[in-house]
């Protein structure tokens, strides 16, 4: 089915444009934005007689010498025509009126309009009016069934519904269409169509499909579709013969169907690409007339006059006798001439067979063409192809490639988060977490008004918007504003630095044309851009992307004294076909963002600057259409800040809408189950605070509370799936989970191993909780040899294990109290140790005086974070960055009933299991009545029970000596660890057994140190539990028989 595509010409200004014939064919008639109907008398006719109908023209319709028009004045006029003679207003609505049409007598003339109501009116009798109420939002389009009983409508509510004219009845309503708030939000016009003729189908654009529905059942029968369309359809238009459905798209595409055998015969494409918003065949069926949304007029000749009535009859006839002169899809066609000359790839549209021998050379000795599969232009133009029929021997057209896999999906245009689209009049600039800058520009005002969430922070701005900004951004300090060039300026970028402290608080910079203000260059076109502090987030177009998927890379970069890349060009994740709608950083300085299908991803720094899924919007959202539109992110709490948009994907500026905040949730297994939430709390919890890790690396200073707390709560949650897993009798698993608690914590997990009787478990767990000592007290012993004044920071160290000691409490309650003696006894004990802790502390501390004083504040907040991350068993397990907040705040409880708690269980570990910690308070404790170090060697030999790795290097000093002669004290120590760590477990834990073999003595002689230290009696009873303490230290050190005393000690 050949036909030429003409050039576009310019009809109407820019917006809506609708297109019609007159009865004869004579005539193209457009209307458009300007409010000016024109009737042109060919494409070419460079001076179309015009009417001005009204301030906008929406629609309209020509049948009978009468023309009938939807203005902005809410009526429905009639003119004639071709005079142009105002002939009266047929009907009014309350607002304008979208879509009218006539039925095919010219009897009567149907309108939908913005108050979600349809009018039937008689053009003769204008009284004579019927109105169809039923919609729950604006029309969108109608169309008469040719037998004058039915009236179709879609509506912006989604719904395509069938009347009955008489009974004003819905005969048939179907849910097929995103739902929107208006007529410009929606995503198709949805102009529907009846078949001419006897009406037996009504063809209804959905999507990128075409469905067509049988008259009178109202069963869906079949689909129109075609692979190379890829945005949606927004009008389909009949031949005069009922035969072909020409199909206009979003995208420029405009499709013509064979309804008999579902088959596209005719591709053509926009030549710029803009939406095509209205078709309109000739009576003749030689052409089609189409105009699109920039108010342009274009047309498609050529389509054979003869096609309609002679088609089926030649192919019939010759079927039998000439099979050889048609191939199959010919007899759907008039000649060899007219079926594929200027047409690509044709293709079955559902389950049709598929031609074998597309590729293969007819009878008649002509290729058919099967290219020009994105742009028509490079079409063949054979005009004469099929005129004649050529000998076999003619030399061979060369046949042209034809792909047929995905196609190139539109790359995203550049955008900016938080602001709505910038052709809205009234729109929102920014968005953010500091404050809202909205734009208006209309006949009234061209105007900025900027307003802040705190007033605290500076009160309300209204600026006259003279220079034409388009864009702006808001922070605490400065207000930013940029617009494009003109032809006589340029564009310029113009900041109100209103926290300034100096009397200039504006500045203006222009950027010429061609001038490159960039320090880097990006490997493709930028989509988007964000900033937070000393960080900047990049997202570009890193190559074409397929299949309707975009594909984007992003940079992330850190601007400070260092600066570094921290993400280079990595492909940024997106759900299937979606595109990216939002991007930032959180109230805390994480990246995020999040896609056209709602999910919400985050930067996970501690699994190789991944991206986590976080939370799907969609899940929330009650309708296909609605949406959330995101304003802000926050971390601690865990709230994801967004306005909810009915039937649109942003929200209008009045009224002001509410923000709403949704939870996160992680796409884990089984959350329907206690343990998938909890595991599902756990882990988003410790995603949701790595940023206390990342703020503290990069010198900041933060909330070592809520570190501290997200930290209990992390362990709570372990022990509970702990305890849930020993009661369900997976002992594996709680292997699995120890490994993840902090020291102290499998302590109290072996406590509830032995008392639920689980000894098996609770000797795996003792070894677990060997190991974690082993590591802890390496890395304490790392700190202390080379530099004493890192036990300055202890105090940092007291405080996390007081919270950490609060975590445990919950579980040890559920054990009952029959341990409230012993509780009181271990309070008073922990008096002492902290006291002599102290003493030891400023001892040592006085030994290096130049680091515990003169450094800044945050420093000092820094240096005690850090230490509480290597000093103490309770503050993470080793080697692992502190992360976890708490979703809900827990109540605190009393302190020394918590210390009492864990720390009793502590004491039973040290006591019963002699794990490896229990030589570091030992030391503490002892320091107090000493002299300051002399040496490193002094102290760590003379002064504290050996560890197993100093029996070691009493051992080997000397081979270590002989290797490296000139080594330092502080460096021998460092070679020796480095060695010691390469030896197995089983050895370094025979060592330290060693070790402890040698220990009681000097625990005797801490415990008797301790006691003479106190100054009041509580502290001399301290002396009577010490020595039974190391009376039981001194019996086997069997594993079993020290879990079994472990276990049944008080029972």
């Amino acid at each position: 089915m050949p036909c030429e595509r003409k050039p576009m010409r310019y009809g109407h200004s820019e917006g809506h444009t609708e297109v019609c014939f007159d009865d004869s064919g004579k005539f193209i008639v457009t209307c458009g934005n300007d409010g000016d109907v024109r009737i042109w008398e060919s494409l070419d006719d460079d001076d179309p007689k015009f009417i001005t109908v009204g301030e906008k023209a929406f629609s309209l319709a020509l049948r009978n010498g009468k023309l009938v028009t939807a203005s902005s004045n809410n009526t429905v006029q009639i003119h004639t025509f071709p005079d142009g003679d105002p002939d009266g207003i047929l009907t009014r609505f309350t607002t304008n009126a979208t879509h009218v049409t006539f039925n095919s007598s010219g009897s009567r003339v149907a309108a939908g309009s913005s108050d979600f109501m349809v009018k039937v009116v008689d053009v003769s009798d204008s009284s004579q009016q019927k109105t169809l109420r039923g919609h729950e939002a604006p029309v969108l389009s109608v169309a008469f069934d040719p037998k004058d009983d039915f009236l179709a409508s879609a509506s912006c509510d989604g719904s395509v519904v069938v009347w009955n004219i008489e009974e004003q009845t819905q005969a048939i309503s179907w849910p097929l269409l995103q739902k929107t708030n208006d007529v410009s939000n929606a995503k198709s016009l949805c102009r529907l169509s009846w078949q001419p003729g006897t009406g037996k189908f009504l063809a209804v654009p959905v999507e990128m499909k075409v469905h067509l529905y049988e008259r009178g059942s109202w069963d869906h029968v079949s689909s129109l579709s075609d692979d190379l369309l890829t945005q949606p359809i927004n009008v389909v238009a009949w031949s005069p013969c009922g035969r072909f459905l020409a199909a206009g798209s979003v995208g420029g595409s405009m499709t013509v169907w064979d309804i008999n055998s579902k088959v596209c015969v005719e591709r053509q494409k926009h030549e710029k690409g803009f939406t095509v918003c209205s078709l309109s065949w000739n009576p003749s069926g030689s052409q089609i007339a189409y105009t699109d949304t920039e108010g342009c007029l274009g047309m498609l000749d050529g389509f054979s006059s003869s096609t309609t009535d002679t088609n089926k009859v030649p192919v019939k006839k010759t079927a039998k006798d000439y099979d050889d002169l048609f191939d199959d899809d010919d007899d759907r066609l008039m000649d060899e001439g007219l079926s594929d000359t200027n047409s690509p790839v044709k293709k079955p549209v559902a389950a049709d067979d598929d031609d074998d021998d597309d590729f293969l050379m007819p009878a008649t000795g002509r290729v058919r063409n099967r290219g020009a599969i994105l742009d028509d232009e490079n079409s063949l133009d054979d005009d004469d192809a099929g005129s004649t029929v050529e000998p076999t021997a003619a030399p061979l057209v060369p046949l042209r490639p034809v792909y047929e896999g995905p196609m190139p999906t539109p790359p995203q245009r550049a955008f900016q988060p938080g602001s709505t689209p910038a052709h809205l009049t009234h729109r929102f600039m920014m968005w953010n977490s500091v404050g809202i800058v909205r734009g208006y520009n209309d006949e009234l005002d061209n105007a900025i008004d900027v307003e802040f969430h705190d007033s605290a922070v500076h009160h309300a701005m209204h600026l006259t918007n003279s220079l034409g900004h388009t864009m702006a951004d808001l922070s605490q300090e400065a207000v930013l504003l940029a617009c494009p060039s003109t032809d006589e300026l340029a564009s310029k970028l113009q900041c109100l630095h209103f926290s300034s402290w100096d009397t200039n608080k504006e500045w203006m910079v222009d950027l010429p044309q061609g001038e490159d203000r960039e320090i880097f260059s990006l490997p493709g076109p930028v989509v988007c851009m964000s900033g937070h502090g000393e960080q900047l987030l990049i997202v570009y177009h890193r190559a074409t992307g397929f299949d309707g998927d975009q594909a984007l890379g992003v940079q992330l970069l850190q601007f400070s004294r260092r600066r570094r890349q921290i993400i280079n060009g990595e492909p940024l994740p997106l759900s299937h076909k979606s595109h990216l709608s939002w991007l930032g950083f959180t109230a805390e300085g994480t990246p995020c963002y999040v896609d056209s299908d709602g999910v919400v991803r985050m930067l996970n720094r501690t699994l190789g600057n991944t991206w986590t899924p976080v939370c799907n919007t969609r899940e929330t959202c009650k309708s296909k259409s609605d949406h959330y539109w995101v304003v802000g992110v926050h971390e601690n709490p865990q709230q994801l800040r967004c306005i909810p948009c009915k039937g649109s994907r942003f929200p209008p500026t009045l009224p002001r809408p509410a923000v709403a905040i949704l939870p996160f949730k992680l796409p884990l297994c089984q959350t329907s189950t206690e343990k998938g939430q909890m595991e599902e709390q756990f882990w988003r919890s410790a995603l949701f605070h790595n940023h206390y890790s990342f703020l503290s690396s990069s010198g900041y200073e933060i909330n070592e509370d809520g570190q501290n707390q997200s930290q209990k709560e992390q362990q709570e949650l372990l022990m509970k799936m702990f305890a849930l897993s020993c009661k369900l009798e997976r002992e594996f698993r709680c292997v699995e989970l120890a490994e993840l608690m902090t020291q102290n914590v499998v302590t109290l997990a072996i406590k509830y191993a032995s008392r639920s009787r689980r000894m098996v478990l609770a000797q795996r767990l003792s070894e677990i909780a060997l190991e974690k000592a082993n590591q802890i007290q390496e890395e304490e012993r790392e700190e202390e040899e080379p530099e004493y004044s890192s036990y300055r920071r202890t105090s940092g160290s007291r405080y996390n294990q007081e919270e950490e000691e609060q975590g445990g409490e919950e579980e040890e309650e559920e054990d009952g109290q029959e341990m409230e003696t012993e509780e009181a006894a271990e309070t008073k004990r922990q008096n002492t140790k902290n006291q002599s802790y102290s003493g030891f502390v400023q001892v040592l501390g006085s030994g290096k005086p130049s680091s515990s004083s003169g450094q800044p504040r945050v420093t000092n907040i820094l240096d005690n974070m850090t230490s509480s991350k290597k000093s103490t068993p309770l503050s993470g397990s080793a080697g692992k960055q502190n992360k976890t907040p708490v979703l809900k705040p827990l109540a605190p409880r009393p302190k020394t009933k918590t210390q009492a708690t864990l720390l009793q269980m502590t004491s039973n570990k040290t006591s019963n299991k002699k794990a490896q910690e229990n030589t570091e308070p030992a030391a503490d404790q002892k320091q107090p009545d000493a002299p300051p170090p002399a040496s490193p060697a002094e102290n760590t030999e003379n002064k504290r029970p050996k560890t197993g790795f100093q029996l070691w290097l009493e051992e080997n000093r000397k081979n270590i000596i002989t290797d490296n002669p000139d080594l330092e004290e502080t460096e021998i120590i460092k070679e020796a660890m480095g060695k010691f760590r390469t030896l197995s477990a089983e050895e370094r834990l025979s060592w330290t057994e060693r070790a402890k073999g040698q220990s009681g003595d000097a625990a005797d002689v801490k415990k008797r140190k301790r006691a003479e230290g106190g100054e009041d009696v509580e502290n001399k009873n301290e002396n009577t539990e010490a020595d039974e303490n190391s009376a039981k230290k001194k019996k086997s050190l069997d594993p079993s028989s020290k879990l079994s005393a472990f276990a049944f000690n008080k029972n």
